[in-house]
């Protein structure tokens, strides 16, 4: 391993928080020196499109991966429900930290909670796990797309376009900015994404001596359960264009998993849910519970939900 390891992050200011976060920690528990390699990805290039259309969320990773192969960057730092499911052919998850609140948060400048809202208000996302869940909640909204990093969606929503906007509350959290957050989701009505609110440490897959010195710092309750999480959209064939929600959280020593699957196409269409739970002491039992919720998911019709390939 080398004397200095480098971070390669992208420059959004919340993405650089993160950096800069497992920067100080791996250097106060390891005495490590650490330097950032700040990134543009095509997903903070094409903001007029849906990702859903453009080529997923794998379009914020690309490049941090590249410098990974390229040996300019030792590991990269993401937003979990960022990461795509399946990691590239030589790349590894070696760790997932825990996650700060992995609500949704409403943030409006004239309602305080969504029920407030007017019929026909419009609200801000393009997340189509988020459409999904705030038409099964609120069928009179219109939903607006909104793209862009967290400074310019808040400030889209300041300037008058939309009547609220739903963002990660982690992400506010992280910046400063809880005094936005009007109220947030409860987590039943508005189950968050697979990873939500956590970091996840991708690495090359042959960087043995990091990947050991990772392992060390792995949150094992957010480890399991967003193994849980993302197990769910990994059985389904999860996508950009599939509003797959799923959550995990440990309650009473067992992992209770939540899932909730609407259709891209049709977003008013009833959501498929499912609750489940086990008792998860590893990776492979929760991975398991994913999978089992993603067949109760099928057995409910999921197929008719899925987007065709």
């Amino acid at each position: 391993m080398r004397s200095t390891v480098v971070i390669a992050t992208r420059e959004s200011r919340l993405a650089l928080w993160q950096a800069h976060h497992v920067r100080d920690a791996l250097a106060a528990r390891f005495g490590l020196q650490v330097e950032l390699l700040g990134m543009t990805t095509r997903g903070d290039q094409i903001l007029d499109r849906a990702l859903s259309k453009v080529g997923g969320k794998g379009l914020f990773v690309k490049e941090l991966e590249t410098a990974l192969e390229e040996g300019r960057a030792d590991l990269a730092v993401h937003s979990l429900k960022d990461l795509p499911m399946d990691l590239p052919a030589g790349f590894a998850l070696a760790a997932i930290w825990a996650r700060e609140d992995p609500r949704d948060a409403f943030v409006s400048n004239r309602c305080a909670a969504l029920d407030e809202l007017p019929p026909g208000a419009v609200v801000g996302t393009s997340s189509l796990r988020r459409v999904v869940q705030l038409l099964a909640a609120r069928p009179d909204l219109r939903i607006e797309p909104l793209r862009g990093n967290l400074d310019t969606r808040l400030r889209k929503l300041d300037e008058g376009g939309y009547d609220a906007i739903v963002l990660a509350a982690a992400g506010l959290m992280r910046l400063g900015l809880e005094s936005r957050i009007r109220g947030r989701f409860d987590v039943v009505r508005m189950i968050p994404a697979a990873g939500q609110g956590a970091l996840g440490i991708e690495v090359r897959e042959d960087a043995h001596e990091l990947r050991a010195l990772l392992a060390q710092t792995i949150d094992a309750p957010t480890y399991l359960a967003a193994h849980a999480e993302r197990a769910v959209s990994r059985a389904l064939g999860g996508s950009c264009s599939m509003p797959l929600a799923a959550h995990a959280v440990f309650e009473g020593g067992r992992l209770a998993l939540a899932a909730a699957l609407g259709d891209g196409a049709d977003p008013r269409r009833p959501l498929l849910r499912v609750r489940l739970e086990a008792e998860v002491a590893d990776e492979t039992a929760a991975r398991a519970l994913g999978a089992a919720a993603a067949a109760r998911l099928h057995a409910a019709g999921a197929a008719g939900y899925l987007p065709a390939d």
